[in-house]
């Protein structure tokens, strides 16, 4: 049962689509407080466990720790962080009492969940103006079912974005892709996407092409495809400023950037040096925004990958006065400067707070402070693409992720969980967050494979990439100036091709899995006691997840280990897969175990009575044989597959 109450005069962001009447007077659950701002607050149990808050550090049970929904732009993922890329503002409560906890509320707002006090679990914000969403149920798993039904279908990707795809800031010309194209076909490693980071631009311009690089880009699009592989460009929130560019004169001339308090266009600076922002709240502004994927559309591109969204700052122009102004006060008066504080000022002009209160949207014809809904930024960028492809495409199928997001923008796209280190650390973050990311709406999800920022080394990636097997965007991305982790440049490459090749036997399954997910509003990722409630030790695992409902994972993540302890619910069937389209199986009963898994090994373990469909491998999607395919698991069992062609949208027929 879902309660919605009213404080306030919330600001419409549009998360729920199946809303209901307002209830009458306050919940019944937990304490509310609107004297100074707004204020929940409940005394949790001693077993109770907190789920959900989608993109948040630390683990799947949110409890002893502080976060902030304020999307952020910061790629040192330390255990300290508070605030990540994405604001997912959703919480389950499980333990003797069951309820979940919807705080549409798009600006900055505090969970301490056993923080500050180890029984209390408080939200707060400064504003008393929200919607509140409150979720009865039988159980947490139950919750997350209701929940994921009043805010919308999951966004379903194409098929072939179920393929393997490669990266790197730093892929510049026409030879730098097809090098990379040629280093997967070479060496018979899968591959249906390669990704086009910021150098493929004219000037770091959104939505244009570098012509001296790309001379006749559709072309080049062109042999890419029929090569199986698509092109995915980035598209940057910030628009450069320059005389001359269409979308900088457009979008100046029908007024469609965000405006400082003087209503002149509000500047900062981004990788093309100064931009302005699209007022992406506006409608008229996101349409117009929006039809901006046209041109690239129009050339053969089918996805994209949006970032810098949150928005990202650099710096503004009132913050390099400001800095100016304190240097020349310092010179003037001949004081000492310390170099940490200079640092100190330096760092803090990048996305800054006081920046976001600078300048303004219009929503309705009102106007809104930026920082008062930062969190809906990324969503809206990134839902004007998904109404735009509506329009240009209506039924067919794009690939679409952000790297800031607010719930909502689930239905339009899904996320990349931002810049990550080549950490182990990263490796173990990345499977706790895929969960809380299904709670909150987020099916199509990953992180960058090996690591972002740092140099990976060879055990980091092979281990990264067999979790990444098991993510429906799997995707190896790298900084310019950091290793290169591509596959073919470590040595002994055939155990990076036979994770891979496990990849695509398995397609026929995370396909099937993930649209069972999206259409009935369900899982792809749960936690261990979604599927296990009566087992106590199953609500204590964090790094064992449950894929799709044939399936639990246990991937290995800690370095020169040659496995691991795995605890067991019930009896299941390990299957090893290996190089060569090989496997082994084993039976193993409930309980604990110590399961040895080489590099080049993928462990999978098939719930007692069922089975898993799997292929041979090929080099993309669209060339597996499904025609061929071998149920492997428990004799007698039987699955249900689901099958379309991966291109339109006819999943109801």
């Amino acid at each position: 049962m879902v309660r919605k109450y009213v404080f306030g005069k919330p600001f419409e962001t549009e998360a729920v689509v199946k809303d209901s009447p307002a209830e009458k007077g306050l919940p019944e659950i937990g304490r509310i407080s609107g004297e100074n701002g707004f204020l929940f607050s409940y005394i949790m149990g001693e077993n109770d466990i907190v789920y959900g808050l989608g993109e948040a550090n630390r683990g799947i049970n949110k409890r002893g720790f502080r976060y902030i929904s304020d999307c952020t732009d910061d790629p040192i993922h330390t255990e300290d962080k508070s605030s990540l890329y994405g604001a997912h503002n959703f919480i389950v409560v499980s333990g003797e009492k069951a309820f979940g906890l919807f705080f549409d509320y798009p600006g900055r707002i505090i969970f301490d969940i056993g923080y500050t006090k180890a029984k209390l679990l408080s939200v707060s914000c400064e504003n008393a103006d929200l919607y509140l969403y409150v979720i009865d149920g039988e159980n947490a798993y139950d919750i997350v079912k209701q929940f994921r039904k009043i805010i919308g279908r999951s966004y379903i990707p194409p098929k072939f974005a179920f393929g393997f795809g490669q990266s790197r800031w730093g892929y510049r010309t026409k030879e730098d892709f097809r090098k990379v194209l040629k280093g997967y076909r070479d060496n018979h490693i899968p591959l249906d996407m390669i990704y086009m980071d910021i150098d493929y631009m004219q000037d770091y311009k959104d939505f244009t092409v570098n012509e001296e690089n790309f001379p006749d880009f559709s072309e080049f699009v062109r042999e890419m495809k029929e090569e199986s592989v698509r092109l995915i460009p980035i598209i940057d929130a910030g628009v450069k400023i320059e005389k001359g560019y269409p979308v900088y004169e457009e979008g100046v001339e029908k007024g469609y950037f965000c405006k400082r308090e003087d209503g002149t266009d509000f500047t900062a600076a981004v990788w093309p040096g100064y931009t302005h922002f699209p007022d992406v709240l506006r409608k008229e502004a996101r349409e117009w925004f929006g039809e901006h994927y046209r041109f690239l559309i129009e050339q053969g591109i089918e996805g994209f990958w949006n970032d810098m969204n949150e928005p990202a700052i650099f710096y503004s122009a009132e913050g390099i006065g400001e800095l100016k102004a304190y240097l020349g006060k310092c010179m003037e008066k001949d004081e000492r400067i310390e170099p940490w504080e200079l640092g100190d000022k330096v760092k803090k002009l990048a996305n800054s707070p006081e920046d976001y209160r600078r300048f303004y949207h219009v929503v309705d014809g009102k106007r809104i402070q930026h920082d008062k809904v930062h969190n809906l930024f990324g969503y809206n960028m990134t839902r004007a693409a998904g109404e735009a492809f509506e329009k240009i495409a209506p039924d067919k199928r794009f690939l679409m992720f952000s790297r800031s997001s607010y719930i909502g923008m689930h239905r339009y796209g899904g996320i990349w969980t931002g810049d990550n280190k080549s950490w182990w650390s990263h490796l173990l973050l990345n499977l706790k967050m895929m969960p809380s990311l299904n709670m909150c709406g987020f099916l199509y999800s990953g992180a960058d494979l090996g690591g972002f920022g740092e140099d990976a080394t060879r055990d980091l990636v092979l281990r990264w990439l067999a979790l990444g097997v098991f993510t429906p965007l799997m995707r190896n991305h790298a900084a310019v100036g950091t290793r290169e982790q591509e596959p073919y440049q470590f040595e002994d490459i055939d155990d990076f091709r036979g994770i891979i090749e496990t990849r695509y036997r398995l397609i026929p399954y995370i396909y099937s899995e993930y649209m069972k997910a999206a259409l009935n509003d369900d899982m792809y990722f749960k936690p261990l006691a979604f599927e296990y409630p009566e087992d106590s030790f199953a609500a204590q695992v964090e790094d064992q997840l449950m894929v799709g409902n044939e399936i639990m994972i246990a991937p290995v993540y800690t370095q020169n280990a040659n496995g691991r302890y795995v605890y067991l619910p019930e009896e299941m069937m390990l299957v090893k897969f290996s190089k060569d389209n090989r496997y082994t199986k084993e039976v193993l009963k409930k309980g604990h175990h110590y399961v040895e898994t080489a590099l080049s090994e993928v462990p999978v373990f098939i719930r007692k009575g069922k089975c898993i469909p799997i292929v041979k491998a090929a080099e993309c999607v669209e060339k597996l044989d499904t025609e061929q395919i071998e149920y492997l698991g428990y004799e007698g069992a039987q699955y249900t597959l689901y099958e379309d062609d991966g291109i339109h949208k006819s999943y109801e027929r």
